[in-house]
């Protein structure tokens, strides 16, 4: 069970850091034109949707973290 565990905590880490690099990429093609537009834009969506993707990856691996604690009784 544990050696699961640690495979699933090795992909949470490894998407959280997927979904990092996509919103870091997203950031640097905002345009000006996206800045003065009105309302959301396509670049502000897809930054919106890697940090929600982060942020659910990260709160994963976290869960992960705690649960191989609690199994190992620390």
């Amino acid at each position: 069970m544990q050696t699961i565990l640690l495979l699933l905590l090795g992909l949470a880490m490894i998407a959280t850091v997927f979904f990092l690099v996509r919103g870091i990429v997203a950031f640097l093609k905002t345009t000006e034109n996206d800045l003065m537009g009105d309302g959301p834009n396509m670049s502000g969506r897809a930054q919106n949707k890697a940090m929600q993707g982060r942020i659910a990856m990260q709160a994963a691996a976290v869960l992960i973290v705690v649960i191989l604690l609690v199994m190992t009784g620390r």
